[in-house]
């Protein structure tokens, strides 16, 4: 899978605005954004009702919850996702190595090289 066009993605993030741009940046790259998830339950939810192709996840969710849970799941699913963090990336939990890691601020050329990675583990 190489194509970015048409692939089913879900958002896990918290931050409603944070949220908002990363769902206007994923559809110019011709992604159809299936949900956001602010917290791990809703998207462990959403994860079985949608069966995304490839899922973004932010680490810090609200209450101090990180998406740890959410990459084990898809790494038992096999669905590839990439981990947004504003900490150090080398320090992110040995469950995020499945994945690809993008650090903030990052570009839009950055996204879309991360976005062609984790498609590329699939």
């Amino acid at each position: 899978m190489t194509s970015l066009h048409g692939l089913r993605v879900l958002i896990v993030e918290n931050d409603e605005l944070n949220a908002m741009l990363l769902q206007l940046q994923l559809e110019g790259e011709g992604m159809l954004v299936t949900g956001v998830a602010p917290s791990v339950a809703v998207a462990l939810q959403m994860l079985e009702e949608q069966q995304p192709q490839l899922v973004f996840l932010d680490y810090w969710l609200a209450h101090g919850e990180t998406s740890c849970p959410v990459a084990r799941q898809l790494c038992l699913q096999g669905i590839p996702f990439l981990v947004a963090t504003g900490m150090d990336i080398s320090l992110l939990p040995e469950v995020f190595d499945a994945g690809i890691k993008l650090a903030k601020p990052y570009t839009g050329a950055d996204l879309a090289n991360a976005l062609k990675q984790a498609l590329a583990l699939a």
